[in-house]
């Protein structure tokens, strides 16, 4: 009789023949950024999540890098009276994340792997990705301010510049500025499958960035879609994508597997923050172990095909050795 159960009998004999594997260097840890150098801020509805000062969050990526984990992904914000209607506060030396990344990588240099988000709308009183004409998302004007922000993280440092807006063109915008400014050695991680999603809840939290008047429909893709991500891939890769993503992860396993199977780059999976905040709430009814939620959902995104995962139990899983 074959007994597929000979292979389950043991702890040993399931590591021995697991046909996926997870560990620290497939993680990426995100981390938002305060105003004030020396604040840690928690962050409402985003348990165990906050943003960090600079000078603290130096602190949160040496123990980061303590626990094995080398990638990390910045997001900076502006303060509400800073914001204007074409991101200006984003896209100056000044800025909060381009001090980050400064200092980032003098102190850590190669040791961290530093990607940076580049979006317009943490820094516009209207909370959309690009700027607005007659109440719509103008895409080619926002393209060169998507690009001067790109270039502007590239010069302090960062490794992977990483454009979540989702305007049509802008990795090849930013490709070019970023070779046109020398900047050669810096990649770009493309948003190429980023889905308008019931899941970004607690993230619009950390950033301030919900998006007024109307919502990110016309940029942000239809979850109805699947082959319509294949089409992005195609378009990212041919304008110079180094990384691609796809963001939500759970709820787009599919999309995951899709790219996989035909990408010619590492495939990057962003399990966000609903995905998070939905173990952290059923762990608190006692309804669920949070770690072995956690992993399952980790290694699920994993077996569908992602390379790498942005998720923000990097550190927790690290350091409580769940992997």
């Amino acid at each position: 009789m074959i007994r597929p159960r000979r292979l389950r009998k043991t702890e040993w004999v399931r590591e021995l023949v697991a046909e996926s594997q997870l560990g620290v260097k497939q993680l990426v840890q995100p981390f938002f950024l305060a105003q004030d150098p020396r604040a840690e801020e928690p962050i409402a509805g985003f348990e165990g999540v906050s943003r960090w000062g600079i000078e603290r969050l130096l602190g949160q990526v040496e123990r980061a890098l303590t626990l094995g984990i080398h990638q990390v992904l910045l997001f900076g914000s502006a303060p509400e009276h800073a914001k204007d209607a074409e991101a200006a506060s984003g896209l100056t030396r000044e800025s909060t994340i381009v001090q980050a990344i400064s200092r980032l990588k003098e102190t850590f240099k190669e040791h961290v792997v530093l990607m940076s988000d580049v979006c317009l709308c943490p820094y516009t009183n209207h909370g959309h990705c690009g700027i607005l004409e007659s109440g719509e998302v103008e895409n080619d004007r926002s393209l060169g301010l998507l690009a001067k922000m790109a270039v502007l993280h590239a010069q302090a440092g960062s490794d992977f510049v990483a454009p979540s807006d989702m305007m049509d063109g802008r990795i090849g915008a930013i490709r070019q500025a970023l070779d046109e400014h020398q900047l050669t050695n810096t990649g770009v991680l493309a948003y190429t499958a980023k889905y308008a999603s019931s899941y970004y809840g607690p993230f619009r939290n950390a950033l301030d960035s919900s998006p007024k008047g109307m919502d990110r429909a016309t940029y942000q893709m239809d979850y109805r879609n699947k082959t319509e991500a294949l089409r992005e891939l195609s378009l990212d890769l041919a304008e110079g994508a180094d990384l691609v993503m796809v963001k939500p992860a759970l709820a787009y396993l599919d999309i995951i597997q899709d790219l996989k199977a035909i990408s010619t780059v590492p495939v990057v999976a962003y399990s966000v923050s609903g995905e998070y905040q939905m173990v952290k709430l059923m762990a608190k009814t006692g309804l669920v172990d949070a770690a072995k939620m956690t992993i399952e959902n980790l290694m699920a995104i994993r077996r569908a095909g992602a390379d790498v995962i942005v998720t923000y139990s990097a550190m927790e899983a690290a350091q409580g050795k769940w992997l």
